[in-house]
């Protein structure tokens, strides 16, 4: 009894220490995957055992796995699996550190099995690396593997190898181990009894890390691609020498001096990477892409499902959304639940969630997740602990500051209401009545609109919530909005965008912004080291990119007829946000947002292949009139009459 007593004291004295280090000044604001690594460490040895294996897949290719065991053999406990192409981190001797070990502290006093693996071709484990990779096209034939197979072999060797567990295994994982869970959950192992992708991308043509609607995110893929796609000729434990932008801290002016994407894998990759081309080869919605679309393996998911999403996500929103949708379409008696908060990606494991850039949330979003979402499910379907029993949708709303639960994602109640484009920047509710009215704007690839005032070299979190003020006075950045509204307005759910448009080009690329406009007399923070001030602050609250050529089909694109009316209709991904009473909503539309999308050449050409010769100026129009009104389509909801 004394030695459980002093575990719970030791137990709360270091969550204690954690929810401090949280808050110190600039902790969250950093945003950086290291930041939690300031958590006074905890004596993790002194509570479990850790073993390492070569696990055997089906292949004969052999994967690196970490298992970390309780010393308490008294009772059995259930497998906790978390597969990772970043390299465990871990290895020999050493332990990881106690914020890295689950998804909060809570698991670790309570007792799992945790298991850590590189997954195939990368760091420890033998083989090859494929990023995404998609389901194996046959799978009658045995030596065919991919992240699904090697998920079910995995536990399966687990089960007959480890011992004292409870025959329960359950996987979590952000981001890219988000995508293994989801492959796990496809043709799942027997033992498999609860799964939680959390960030998970589902399409990387659509809507997740690599594009949106066809627009390449050049600073992240090239970010990403030059610290985790690098080829190597062993296993290894090192991690791979990181990119060093030329001197440059800012990535806006390293990749306009660098020119074009289509000069950039000679240049710094000198051809090292082998899936940068695939972006080359592939620049439209094809069999490659399509194959790697999760979506389409979604069939007889059986165990339940939590499945986690950030508002703030710039990498893979669009992926656990369209995800929950599609297990919720193919498989209607499963027991999944959807849950997003304010967080930018993986904020929800990395910080307190109390604010993000300058926006504060009132709470510690991310701690009362973690004690009242992830930690319950896994305690209810690996452990029989608990009553969980959640909503269909566990979120958050923004602007209010609430959590709510819903019966649905989006709520059925909601009231789907046109906001529309009128003269002199002016945004309202009725439909204009004139005839042949529109704004213009020069688009000049050559001095792209910013997508962030930081200097940085890669995206980081902010930008998703970033003030807008600056962005607003371009000339090439056209502005609509509101009146001071006279009450809340909410929205929960996907926002439609329908544009009309014309261009002297054959080409365009066009980004639509929605932004939450603050009173003049908006406090500022309190305390306010960075000296923010609030007043007419423009939060940006969601954001989406529609390359024209594929306006009708990703896979089939066309060109734009020079200066033809369009329709260019797309979503911007679903939001839950009170735009308050003395607000006002703002929508922002641009051509260019650089370096955090590529810049079109406003020319029907392969993209890709690009010159810098064949980026061209272009005037791109905005129509707002009566036969071509183009408006935002608002899931307006009355919060109280829809729970």
């Amino acid at each position: 009894m004394g030695i459980e007593i002093m575990r719970r004291i030791e137990f709360l004295l270091v969550t204690l220490i954690l929810a401090i280090t949280l808050l110190l000044p600039g902790f969250v604001a950093a945003g950086e995957e290291e930041a939690l690594e300031k958590v006074a460490e905890y004596d993790v040895a002194a509570h479990y055992d850790k073993a390492e294996y070569m696990v055997p897949m089906r292949d004969g290719v052999k994967i690196f796995t970490a298992v970390l065991s309780p010393k308490d053999t008294s009772k059995t406990y259930p497998i906790l699996l978390y597969r990772t192409p970043y390299s465990i981190r871990f290895y020999g001797e050493e332990f990881p550190p106690f914020d890295r070990m689950a998804p909060s502290g809570p698991f670790i006093e309570d007792g799992y099995i945790f298991v850590y693996q590189d997954i195939r071709g990368t760091y420890r484990s033998e083989g090859e690396f494929e990023v995404i990779k998609p389901i194996r096209a046959d799978k009658n034939n045995f030596q065919a593997s991919d992240d699904s197979s090697d998920a079910y072999d995995t536990i399966d060797w687990l089960l007959e190898n480890i011992g004292n567990h409870n025959g329960r295994v359950g996987q979590w994982g952000v981001s890219y181990m988000g995508w293994t869970t989801v492959m796990g959950m496809v043709d799942a192992h027997p033992a498999l009894k609860a799964s939680s992708p959390q960030a998970s991308p589902s399409d990387m043509f659509r809507g997740d890390d690599w594009h949106h609607n066809g627009a390449f995110r050049l600073m992240y893929a090239f970010w990403w691609m030059s610290r985790a796609a690098q080829q190597r000729d062993t296993p290894t434990e090192q991690r791979p020498e990181p990119f060093h932008y030329d001197g440059s801290p800012w990535g806006y002016e390293f990749f306009l001096q660098s020119g074009p994407v289509s000069e950039l894998n000679e240049k710094y990759f000198y051809g090292a990477i082998p899936a940068w081309k695939d972006f080359i080869e592939h620049p439209n919605y094809d069999e490659f892409w399509q194959r790697q679309n999760a979506l389409h393996y979604l069939d007889n998911i059986k165990h339940p499902i939590l499945n986690v999403a950030g508002w703030f996500d710039a990498e893979d929103f669009y992926g656990p959304v369209s995800i929950y949708q599609e297990i919720e379409k193919r498989n209607p008696e499963n027991n999944s639940t959807f849950v997003s908060g304010p967080w930018y990606h993986g904020g929800w494991v990395k910080s307190s969630g109390r604010s993000l850039g300058d926006i504060d949330f009132g709470s510690e979003t991310s701690e009362w997740y973690k004690e009242n979402v992830v930690f319950p499910f896994f305690q209810f379907y690996l452990k029989d602990k608990g009553d969980w029993n959640p909503a269909e949708a566990i979120v958050f709303e923004t602007g209010g500051n609430n959590w709510h639960e819903f019966a649905s994602w989006p709520p059925k109640k909601v009231k789907y209401t046109n906001l529309y484009f009128h003269e002199k920047g002016q945004l309202g509710f009725e439909q204009p009545a004139e005839s042949d009215a529109q704004d213009s704007y020069i688009s000049d690839p050559h001095k792209p609109v910013p997508f962030s005032t930081e200097i940085r070299t890669n995206p980081g979190h902010t930008w998703m919530i970033e003030d807008q003020r600056q962005v607003s006075t371009r000339p090439d950045v056209l502005v609509y909005q509101t009146a001071v509204l006279e009450e809340d307005v909410t929205i929960a759910g996907p926002v439609g965008v329908k544009l009309f448009v014309s261009t002297d080009g054959t080409d365009a690329d066009y980004f639509v912004k929605l932004i939450d406009v603050f009173p003049g007399d908006a406090p500022d923070p309190d305390p306010n080291p960075k000296a923010i001030v609030m007043g007419h602050y423009q939060m940006l609250v969601g954001v989406e990119a529609m390359r024209a050529r594929y306006r009708e089909s990703m896979s089939d694109p066309r060109p734009l007829t020079r200066n033809k009316v369009t329709p260019v209709n797309f979503t911007i991904w679903d939001k839950f946000h009170t735009f308050k009473k003395g607000h006002r909503i703002m929508v922002q539309v641009h051509y260019t947002w650089f370096p955090a999308y590529d810049r079109n050449p406003q020319q029907y050409i392969d993209i890709y292949s690009a010159a810098k010769d064949d980026l061209k100026v272009a005037t791109q129009r905005i129509h707002r009139a009566s036969e071509a009104p183009s408006h935002l389509v608002l899931p307006v909801i009355n919060i109280a009459g829809a729970q």
